[in-house]
């Protein structure tokens, strides 16, 4: 599902079934004039809460609810690459970024494997920042990716269905 290089602000957009490249994230946001790059790296954790929202926001100690994860399994809809793409470029259009990036992973994932990144560039880093936060929630609210939980009590649980 790798769609690849792009044109513009959005540089890579991509949904892979391998491993992912924090390096050809990095490089493909490479523009003399970013002053900041931001990089965020989601990976597989080692325990969530029963029926969590699955975007890892809240303070997960203060859930005494929570289980090991044993690992888990990525699912993309059809149109997910289609829907990374628009968020991406929403996202580019909404803060003054040089160059943005999104990869997502689908398949099984093991604890620790990286599961998603996101970069921005931009001329200075608060607006990196700030984009990149942008870009992470929002593709975790509107890009059609859903994640199975497998929990060590031998329970499951999907998160992000409709």
């Amino acid at each position: 599902m790798t769609d690849g290089r792009e044109r513009g602000a959005v540089r890579l957009v991509a949904i892979e079934d391998t491993p992912l490249d924090v390096v050809a994230v990095i490089d493909a946001l490479g523009d003399d004039a970013a002053g900041g790059l931001n990089l965020f790296i989601g990976r597989v954790r080692d325990h969530d809460r029963r029926g969590g929202c699955g975007h890892g926001d809240g303070d997960d100690a203060a859930y005494g609810d929570s289980l090991a994860v044993t690992g888990l399994d990525y699912s993309a809809h059809p149109t997910a690459l289609e829907r990374l793409r628009a968020v991406c470029e929403q996202v580019a259009d909404r803060h003054d970024v040089l160059a943005l990036a999104a990869v997502h992973r689908v398949g099984t994932l093991a604890i620790g494997d990286i599961a998603v990144i996101v970069a921005t560039a931009a001329a200075h880093r608060g607006e990196s920042f700030a984009a990149t936060r942008d870009l992470i929630d929002t593709l975790k609210a509107e890009v059609p990716i859903w994640k199975h939980q497998r929990f060590a009590d031998g329970s499951d649980e999907w998160v992000g269905t409709p």
